[in-house]
């Protein structure tokens, strides 16, 4: 299936590393003539890292889709009743969101889209990226593996014997993943090995 003409959510929460990994995958869907709407959660959109300022990664997101950013819950909410979206991604995907989105937590723009769009019973795709997901995190993301709507970009061990409980999405998967899940599909294989 190809995502020409569709409308997907990218929403980006604060893995911060991960940032220049999807700034490749959104253009590469805006090139595919996708209608790209850029979510970012609070810390995304507002907190400076060694990986860049806040501001400059906003302008960029912003500039690549052609579309505000949406940051705040209050214009994430009206994405479910107005079905703005085909398909919403989370990528990167941290530890902290995988785990709110397990147990129903609603307190940033990117949870609020989630659960607005979930309510069209429309697909999500996440790009797992967290320090914690063989670790206490690891019953959240298993929530996530058990539960409809949602599809997983191919992820593995980012660096098995430094950061044994770290997991993160091949990100340059996005795109295929997105093509499966509008089809109610996950892309297998879902684990692959050490990808770094």
């Amino acid at each position: 299936m190809k995502v020409e003409g569709l409308n997907i959510g990218f929403a980006v929460t604060g893995s911060f590393c991960t940032f220049s990994k999807i700034i490749d995958e959104i253009q590469k869907l805006v090139d595919e003539k996708a209608n790209v709407v850029p979510i970012l959660s609070f810390n995304a959109s507002s907190m400076n890292s060694r990986f860049g300022e806040a501001e400059e990664w906003v302008s960029r997101f912003e500039k690549i889709t052609g579309n505000k950013s949406i940051k705040t819950i209050q214009d994430a909410e009206p994405i479910g009743p107005n079905g703005l979206l085909d398909i919403l991604v989370i990528a990167p995907c941290t530890g902290n969101t995988i785990a709110k989105l397990a147990n129903a937590i609603t307190d940033t723009p990117v949870l609020m889209a989630a659960k607005a769009h979930l309510r069209g019973m429309k697909p999500i795709v996440i790009g797992i990226s967290t320090n914690d997901g063989l670790g206490v995190n690891a019953k959240n993301l298993g929530v996530l593996l058990n539960s409809k709507q949602y599809y997983f970009v191919p992820f593995g061990q980012d660096s098995p014997f430094v950061k044994p409980n770290s997991l993160v999405a091949k990100m340059e998967m996005i795109l295929p993943t997105i093509e499966m899940a509008l089809e109610n599909k996950q892309i297998q294989p879902m684990i692959i090995q050490n990808i770094f």
